[in-house]
Formats: C-alpha cells, sequence, structure tokens
C-alpha cells in the first residue's frame, strides 16, 4: 500500500513525464516540418564540385523558360542586373559522364525537340571540368548523331541555329540542356547580353587595320623587311 503522499508524487512525476514526451514530439515534429520545407523550396543551392559553378535547384519552374525571361528581359532593357554572375544556363538533364550512357540518355531527352515530326538546325557546345576521359569531338560526334537519326531533316547551322545543345561537364556527371537564341543572347553570357548592338559591333578601325597589316603584310626576308621600312619611313 502507497500514503497519499507517495501517490501524489508518483501522480506529479507522471505528469512531468507526460510533458516531457510531449515536448519531445512537438520538438521532433518541428524540425522534420523544417527539414521538409527546406527540401520544398522553390530555390536551393546544391553543391556543385567545382569551382566557380553554381548549382540552383528549382522546384516547380522549368529552367529553361526562367533562364530565357531572365535574358529576354535583360537584353531588351540592357539593363546590368548582376555584377559577379558571368553565364547562367538552365540545366534540364543530368546523367552520368560516360559515353554509353548519355547515348542512352539522350535517345530520349533529345524527343521534345528533335524528333520527328520536330525538326530544327542545331549546334552543339561543350565544355568539361575536372573531367578529362572524354574529348570534345567524340561527344559532338555522338550526340549529333543521335540528332541525326531523330530525325534527318535536323540539321547543323554553327552561325544562327534554333537550337543550341548545351553539354556541360563536372567530374562525373553530365549536365545537358536545350537552349535558344544562344547566339542572340551572347552564349547565355548575363556581362555581354546587356551591351547595345553598337558596342556588339563597333571595333577601333585603326586597331583592325594594324591586326590586318601584322597578318597580310608581314615581310618574308631581311631585304623585304628592310625595304617595307624605308618605305615608311618616307611615309611619315
Amino acid at each position: 500500500k502507497f500514503s497519499d503522499h507517495e501517490e501524489r508524487l508518483s501522480g506529479s512525476e507522471r505528469e512531468e513525464d507526460e510533458d516531457d514526451v510531449e515536448a519531445a514530439l512537438k520538438k521532433e515534429v518541428g524540425q522534420i516540418r523544417a527539414s521538409t520545407e527546406q527540401k520544398l523550396r522553390r530555390f536551393q543551392s546544391v553543391e556543385s564540385g567545382a569551382n566557380n559553378v553554381v548549382f540552383i535547384r528549382t522546384r516547380g519552374i522549368e529552367p529553361e523558360n526562367l533562364v530565357h525571361h531572365i535574358l529576354k528581359d535583360m537584353h531588351a532593357t540592357k539593363k546590368k542586373k548582376t555584377r559577379v554572375i558571368l553565364r547562367m544556363l538552365p540545366i534540364s538533364g543530368t546523367c552520368k559522364a560516360f559515353m554509353e550512357d548519355m547515348k542512352k540518355y539522350t535517345e530520349t531527352f533529345f524527343e521534345p525537340w528533335f524528333k520527328a515530326p520536330n525538326k530544327g538546325t542545331f549546334q552543339i557546345v561543350y565544355k568539361a571540368r575536372n573531367n578529362s576521359h572524354m574529348t570534345r569531338e567524340e561527344v559532338i560526334k555522338e550526340l549529333a548523331g543521335i540528332v541525326g537519326s531523330l530525325n534527318p531533316e535536323n540539321k547543323v547551322d554553327l552561325n544562327n541555329p534554333q537550337y543550341t545543345i548545351v553539354v556541360e561537364i563536372i567530374k562525373n556527371v553530365c549536365c545537358l540542356s536545350v537552349v535558344r537564341d544562344y547566339v542572340l543572347f551572347r552564349k547565355y553570357n548575363l556581362q555581354e547580353v546587356v551591351k547595345s548592338n553598337k558596342e556588339d559591333t563597333q571595333q577601333n578601325p585603326s586597331s583592325l587595320a594594324e591586326d590586318q597589316n601584322s597578318k597580310v603584310v608581314k615581310p618574308e626576308t631581311e631585304e623585304e623587311e628592310k625595304s617595307s621600312k624605308e618605305v615608311k619611313q618616307e611615309n611619315k
């Protein structure tokens, strides 16, 4: 038998234990919610594994449309909106950076743009970081062959293609995207796209002339070089 005092103590202790359990449950639920919210954020930074490269994971947003909208706005307004970002590239798909994996993945990945009846002109740009087991020529040749197999009417255009296939390899990961207006938007360079058309095409005439002279008018012998110097002196 327990006395009334002992029963009161045991009841009080039980209430404290229940309070502790409830507090622990609330804390655990709060941590789970915070973790879930972090995972479901619209934009989240992800470690890239390469210097000077930042990955931003998006949720519920098409990367191609978002980046194209940003560049289109900057191209139209000519307003510089960033000081530290050089290029902004959307990444729509990833696979292992091995040729067999890339071939298998791109056979399906390219379909929305290049599988008949869809077609278009294209180019492939390639860049590798911290990876040397594949060559640029090898990758471009294989991927161009896949695009051609999806529709023979797909043609290469290196001057002004409708689509640009961006291949960015970082360590053992291949990042892929198919973008529009790659030439118009200066290779998706945020610093260059805000320059006016006059700045884009303007060159220093004297510098251009000097460059041409250095390439075309180049004496091949000592006599020719001496003669050339004499002519320049007379002109002066």
